[in-house]
């Protein structure tokens, strides 16, 4: 039998939500937006995936409600996606994954740490602050450097991706 192109006939919301997020690429799109890409040039660079394919990532993640497309000021033609609440949302699910995948494949030293950006407590594998007791949310955590990191990285976002900063703040790139 051929494996169906959607799982519309599925009534499972873990079917739903990979109707939005289950493509290849989409995660990751997802990822970079939460750690404040914008720009379309900046993903693009940052995960070297095809211009067509992120195109389609971008537009479907605008249409179901995880990303807003706006007009970028100092540029009218040209947009940034800035992630919105329902976004916001998937950030326990991505910490979760992350965290999964650190510790199922850890062969390399980590390569980024996630702490709460309040008490400077490295968050758990949920997303929760162990000293503090919250569930953090993504605009409280900050993002650092881990051991696994190229310290000298050869594209703008990963080299403003390299200093430690918040999730969401928007990333500054050198001019593309």
């Amino acid at each position: 039998m051929a494996l169906g192109k959607d799982y519309a006939a599925q009534e499972c919301s873990i079917a739903r939500a990979l109707e939005v997020v289950g493509e290849r690429w989409t995660l990751l799109v997802v990822r970079d937006a939460l750690y404040g890409v914008r720009r379309y040039n900046d993903f693009l660079v940052h995960l070297g995936i095809p211009r067509a394919v992120l195109a389609a990532r971008l537009q479907t993640l605008t249409d179901a409600g995880v990303l807003e497309k706006r007009p970028l000021a100092d540029a009218p033609r040209r947009h940034e996606y800035v992630v919105t609440e329902r976004g916001r949302a998937l950030w326990p699910a991505l910490r979760a994954l992350g965290a999964w995948g650190r510790e199922a494949f850890a062969d390399t030293a980590p390569l980024r740490y996630f702490r709460h950006a309040r008490c400077g407590t490295e968050l758990g594998a949920a997303g929760e602050c162990p000293v503090c007791g919250l569930l953090v949310p993504v605009g409280d955590v900050e993002m650092l450097p881990g051991p696994g990191l190229d310290p000298e990285p050869s594209d703008p976002v990963s080299r403003a991706l390299f200093a430690p900063r918040r999730l969401l703040q928007p990333v500054v790139t050198d001019p593309v």
